[in-house]
């Protein structure tokens, strides 16, 4: 087991939640509410942030609509091509007021380094969001807490 230095522990916590703070208060154009035309009930974006922590996982909603994966990946492999992008549904619709559950499932070889965060949210109108590290079994991790 590799120890890693204190003082990067600390830099990097601190970065993570830099990074999470500006991902919670920014608010992309797509994550501003719309409202549905064929009912008068307005729905809002609700979007699963994945870290890049290197660790491979799912994270999924109840209700349905959020079914995103992140796989893993190491940095220093000189024969490892670019991280991939998250794949599946990451960001999806429901109606303002509806309660989502989120579940993440580290990859075998992952695990689950932190979150959700939240677990659950109530949507409102604007901007809603979940965020989740997975990090390597037996590796580097590019974020933990």
């Amino acid at each position: 087991m590799h120890i890693q230095p204190v003082w990067r522990s600390v830099v990097v916590a601190a970065a993570a939640l830099a990074t999470a703070t500006a991902i919670s208060t920014a608010a992309p154009v797509s994550a501003q509410a719309a409202t549905s035309t064929t009912t008068s009930t307005t729905t809002s974006h609700v979007t699963a942030w994945t870290s890049d922590g290197w660790g491979g996982g799912t994270v999924v909603s109840h209700p349905a609509g959020i079914n995103c994966h992140q796989s893993a990946w190491d940095p220093y492999d000189e024969n490892a091509a670019p991280q991939p992008d998250t794949s599946g549904t990451c960001d999806a619709v429901f109606p303002v007021g509806t309660v989502v559950t989120f579940t993440a499932t580290p990859d075998p070889g992952s695990n689950l380094n932190y979150g959700p965060d939240p677990a659950s949210l109530t949507v409102r109108a604007g901007y809603n969001a979940t965020y989740v590290v997975f990090c390597p079994n037996d590796g580097l991790c590019s974020a933990w807490y």
